[in-house]
């Protein structure tokens, strides 16, 4: 659990900012929405399976982009 100390002369509203950035940074949100239901194994390999032809692309396309392939 990421945790975040206030420092002096801080606001509330600047130190929840932070608090919200470091739960995003470390995956806390996602975890939990991964933990509500149960997922069947075959669901799980079909997500990843997509998630992994999307990083895929991203990177050809960020190659193409930069014009290295």
């Amino acid at each position: 659990m990421p945790v975040v100390h206030v420092r002096e002369d801080e606001s509330f509203e600047n130190a929840l900012r932070r608090f919200k950035r470091k739960c995003e940074k470390s995956g806390v949100l996602t975890e939990l929405k991964k933990r509500q239901h149960f997922e069947k194994p075959s669901v799980k390999r079909k997500r990843k399976t997509i998630q992994a032809k999307k990083k895929m692309a991203r990177k050809l396309q960020e190659e193409r982009r930069l014009g290295l392939a």
